[in-house]
């Protein structure tokens, strides 16, 4: 059998410009525009990129919030279609934590009405089977099940993140998709957070797909990594492997922004400033997507598309100028 949890195939997410009220459309937003992607069990795959890259967009289509364009969504052998049955299914296999805890809890419920809600929803167990179960989840979390009757304004904002994972992982699903966990709470409070994450991940072999634009979080969280400009992948690889020899362009100017712990190194290290800002998705530049912005581009890159191709063991990139140059 594969070790295969999700495979996304040639993934497409547009949405159409609205000229009037009318309805009349001028054109497509191309959120996310052929993009290849796996997953194995009880792996965490990292998707970093600047904001408005497509990766949030990317995680509700893989949830099933968000419907796709064209492409293929294959979860543990079984491709997701929009019928009634598949995407309860999908609900109970693939749950996302959101990157505000405030907004993702009603405020009107007790913690432990929302820690239950989504195992009412699909019937397990009795009343008293899910007030158990919410207990157990609680502890599993870190937080006390007495508090389970509170309101959510009664805690911090890393125990609502806490209240927010144990909701996640009640249906027991094999894949979380992380949307920027971490990055609305304070400095002090993510490594709590994250560490948690680990731990459930090793308690209970679970997978993630884990949104972020923080590299220094990834660096230490994720498994493999996928670097995501304009609705496209323009790397891949073993973290480690990304991290010490990046072979995009991009990958490199976004690994030169992240301080390094070494005052020295910093202060001798030689930054990659990328011009301009990032194009529109709803009118991206021809061939390469990066072409505009890139400090090596040549005329070939600005003319055709590239494709995400081998140019080490385990890692690939989208590059014209980098690929043929690298050993495989």
């Amino acid at each position: 059998m594969s070790d295969n949890l999700l495979r996304i195939r040639d993934l497409k997410v547009h949405f159409p410009i609205r000229q009037s009220s009318f309805g009349d459309t001028s054109g497509l937003l191309k959120a996310v525009d052929g993009v290849d992607l796996e997953i194995e069990r009880g792996e965490s795959v990292a998707l970093v990129g600047e904001s408005g890259s497509g990766k949030s967009t990317l995680g509700a289509a893989v949830v099933g919030m968000q419907k796709p364009t064209s492409g293929h969504i294959v979860f543990d052998g079984n491709e997701y279609g929009n019928g009634r049955a598949n995407a309860r299914r999908r609900m109970r296999d693939i749950q996302i934590v959101f990157q505000d805890p405030v907004s993702a809890l009603n405020p009107r419920m007790d913690v432990g009405e929302s820690i239950a809600e989504p195992l009412a929803i699909h019937g397990v167990g009795s009343r008293e089977d899910r007030r158990h179960r919410v207990s157990e989840l609680l502890e599993l979390v870190g937080l006390n099940p007495q508090h389970a009757d509170r309101k959510p304004n009664m805690f911090s904002g890393g125990q609502r993140q806490r209240i927010v994972i144990a909701r996640a992982i009640a249906l027991q699903p094999k894949l979380l998709v992380l949307d920027e966990p971490v990055s609305a709470l304070d400095v002090s409070i993510r490594s709590q957070i994250l560490n948690l994450l680990l731990e459930l991940q090793q308690r209970f072999g679970l997978s993630y797909l884990f949104i972020s634009h923080d590299l220094s979080v990834v660096r230490h969280f994720a498994d493999r990594v996928a670097v995501m400009y304009l609705g496209r992948l323009a790397e891949t690889g073993r973290t480690a492997d990304v991290f010490s020899n990046p072979a995009h362009p991009y990958t490199e100017a976004l690994l030169s922004a992240v301080p390094l712990p070494d005052p020295k190194a910093q202060r001798t290290r030689q930054r990659v400033i990328l011009q301009g800002d990032l194009p529109s998705p709803a009118n991206p530049p021809s061939g390469c997507r990066f072409s505009t912005r890139c400090p090596i581009a040549e005329p070939i890159c600005r003319e055709t598309s590239p494709s995400l191709l081998p140019v080490r063991p385990m890692q690939q990139a989208a590059c014209h100028l980098r690929v043929p140059a690298l050993p495989i």
